[in-house]
């Protein structure tokens, strides 16, 4: 029983762990994506082609940025 009990503390601890990550994906690529909209205009002088820039590159951006955040948590505990 209280094997159970340190197990499931061990999967709360975890799930916090991977929702903050989570969090930090989103508001990190908030910012990120502005920045490449804005980046982009200037490149280019166009919004229409600076906001497809930056809806393509806010999806596959925050996937990586995930991964890379699993990856780093792993390694450093």
């Amino acid at each position: 029983m209280l094997l159970d009990l340190l197990k499931f503390k061990k999967q709360i601890a975890i799930n916090k762990e991977v929702k903050i990550s989570a969090y930090k994906t989103i508001t990190w690529r908030i910012l990120g994506t502005i920045d490449t909209v804005i980046i982009s205009y200037l490149m280019t002088g166009n919004f229409k082609i600076a906001f497809s820039i930056g809806g393509f590159e806010v999806f596959s951006k925050m996937i990586l940025y995930f991964i890379h955040e699993r990856v780093w948590t792993k390694w450093t505990k």
